[in-house]
C-alpha cells in the first residue's frame, strides 16, 4: 500500500525546483501569461512541504527568474485523501491522491464545476528516489490545454520548519504565511 500520507512523508522537506513551461507543441515558453501566477519562465523556487499528523502545509518562495513572492497552501488528510483548503472564489475542492508508491496527484475532486471550466491545472508529482522529484502540470483554460509546466526538484533540507539560507525572505522568520487566495477560478481574475 502507498497512501497519500506515506507519499507526502517521502516529499517532506525543502525543495529547490527548476521550472520551465511549454506550449502543447513542445515549444519552450519565455512567458507564462495564463498560469495561476503569470510571469517569466524558466524560474526557480523553494518549496517547503510539511506534513504533521493529518495536517499539510506547503509554501512556495520564488528564488530566481521572477519577482519575489511566496504562496502558502494548506490541507488535511480526510479518509485517506488530502483535502486542500479552498483556494479562492469559485475554486473547486482540490484534493491530493496517491498514484502508487512515490506518486502524488493534486487535482479537483470534480471537473464539472464553473471554476474548472475556467481554470484547471492538475499536478502529477513523482519521487525519483533519494532527494530528486519531478512535477508535471497541465494547464487548461476554458477547457483547452494551453500549457505544460515541467519541474525538476532537489531536496536541499529535510526540515521544512526552518528557513534555508537561500531563502530570499531571510534566514529568520516564519516559514509559512496565511493561505494564499487565488482569483483564477472566478470571472474577476487577478494575478
Amino acid at each position: 500500500m502507498s497512501s497519500v500520507a506515506e507519499n507526502l512523508l517521502l516529499f517532506r522537506g525543502v525543495w529547490h525546483d527548476h521550472i520551465s513551461a511549454y506550449e502543447p507543441s513542445g515549444v519552450e515558453l519565455t512567458e507564462d501569461p495564463l498560469g495561476g501566477t503569470p510571469g517569466p519562465v524558466p524560474y526557480e523556487q523553494l518549496v517547503y512541504l510539511e506534513i504533521e499528523g493529518n495536517q499539510f502545509v506547503q509554501t512556495n518562495v520564488v528564488l530566481r527568474g521572477r519577482d519575489p513572492h511566496a504562496r502558502t497552501f494548506r490541507g488535511s488528510i480526510v479518509d485517506d485523501v488530502l483535502v486542500f483548503d479552498r483556494l479562492g472564489p469559485k475554486a473547486p475542492e482540490m484534493i491530493g491522491v496517491s498514484g502508487g508508491p512515490g506518486v502524488l496527484i493534486f487535482a479537483p475532486r470534480r471537473i464539472d464545476e464553473e471554476g474548472t471550466a475556467r481554470f484547471y491545472d492538475p499536478d502529477y508529482i513523482r519521487h525519483l528516489g533519494g532527494d530528486q522529484r519531478t512535477r508535471t502540470t497541465t494547464l487548461y483554460r476554458e477547457g483547452e490545454l494551453v500549457r505544460v509546466l515541467t519541474v525538476m526538484g532537489t531536496r536541499i533540507s529535510s526540515d521544512p520548519t526552518q528557513r534555508v539560507p537561500q531563502d530570499p525572505r531571510g534566514a529568520t522568520g516564519p516559514v509559512h504565511q496565511s493561505t494564499t487566495v487565488s482569483q483564477v477560478y472566478s470571472a474577476e481574475e487577478k494575478s
